[in-house]
Formats: structure tokens, C-alpha cells, sequence
């Protein structure tokens, strides 16, 4: 047995059904991408939301992301992570660009968020991504309150160490240790 089907068997039903068609779109198969678009988008577009606040670009980072699952489905390897962390990274990685491209333009100082998260869920979300971002809320929720905003600063702002350390008015170690130490707790709340 191969290394990727070892991984593969690792994976839950629902992740193997992904990356089983993220195979099938790296082969070009154009009703694999509309099956995997069905599946996740909710989860990709509410992720884009939750950190853009705004439906216009979270509508734009979603189609990109498919765009480049599109282009890059090659380059996903089971062993890195699951399809569901590929697809989170992805979006991630496209919303806090916009972020910064946004924030280049602006000429005000309005903040690009709110004050809070809005953890509102999205009437079109499907329950198992519901369930899980209920299971990421109530993980967050057992860190420290520095932990936790230490953690969305960088996650859902896409501030750095150092922008987290300026905006919280702590040292930078400290800023280190408690994302560090939350990422640890979050890691082993969500794995057990």
C-alpha cells in the first residue's frame, strides 16, 4: 500500500470523500470541483465571512479559493492535512491577503473589523460545519482571555506577533507564549 493510501485510511469518511475528489480535480475533472464546491462552500465562504466581514469579499475570496483549488489540486499531499485544513488554510491565506490589500488602499483609519467576532452562523450552513465551528467556539472559549485574543488577532485579523503585541500593550514574548501555549490547548481540546 502506498504512503498516500496509508494516509488516506487515517481519514475520516467525510475527508476521504474530499480527497478523494481533490484526486479526481488534479485529474481535471470538472464535476469533481462542482461536488467538492457543494460540499464545502459553506465552510470556505463562512470562514472568508467570519474574518472579512463583508459579503462582496467574502464571495470573492470563496471563488478564488476554488480557483485555486482548480489550478493547485496537484499539490495537495494527505500528509500534510486534511482536505478540511487544506480548504481553511486556503481561504485563510486569500482573506488576510485581501485584508492587506485593503488596508494598502484605505486612506481612513475605520477599523476593518469589529470590535468582536460575529458568531452568528450563516443560514446556508450545513450542521456538520456548524457542529464543528460550535466545537472551535467552545474550545476558544476554555483558553485564557489573552489566549484567545491573542489567537483571533492572528487568525482572523491576520496580525502579526508584533502587530498583537503593539495593539494588546504586551511584551512580545509574552504575546509568543500565550498563542503558543493556547494553540497547544486548543490542539489537544479539539483532538480528544
Amino acid at each position: 500500500m502506498a504512503d498516500s493510501e496509508k494516509k488516506l485510511t487515517k481519514l475520516s469518511d467525510h475527508e476521504r470523500d474530499l480527497a478523494m475528489l481533490i484526486s479526481k480535480i488534479a485529474k481535471g475533472c470538472e464535476s469533481a470541483l462542482k461536488k467538492l464546491y457543494d460540499t464545502t462552500i459553506s465552510q470556505v465562504y463562512g470562514l472568508a465571512y467570519k474574518i472579512l466581514s463583508n459579503n462582496p469579499d467574502a464571495d470573492e475570496v470563496a471563488l478564488d479559493v476554488f480557483k485555486q483549488i482548480w489550478k493547485k489540486a496537484l499539490d495537495y499531499e494527505p500528509g500534510r492535512g486534511t482536505p478540511s485544513a487544506w480548504l481553511i488554510t486556503m481561504t485563510r491565506s486569500r482573506a488576510i491577503d485581501r485584508i492587506r490589500s485593503d488596508n494598502k488602499r484605505r486612506t481612513t483609519n475605520k477599523p476593518l473589523m469589529g470590535d468582536s467576532l460575529d458568531h452568528a452562523p450563516l443560514p446556508d450552513e450545513a450542521s456538520d460545519v456548524r457542529e464543528k465551528r460550535e466545537l472551535i467556539d467552545k474550545a476558544l472559549s476554555e483558553l485564557t482571555p489573552q489566549q484567545r485574543q491573542s489567537i483571533e488577532l492572528a487568525y482572523f485579523k491576520g496580525l502579526s506577533q508584533s502587530e498583537i503585541s503593539r495593539q494588546m500593550n504586551e511584551p512580545l514574548g509574552t504575546v509568543k507564549s500565550w498563542m503558543r501555549t493556547g494553540m497547544i490547548k486548543l490542539r489537544e481540546i479539539l483532538i480528544s
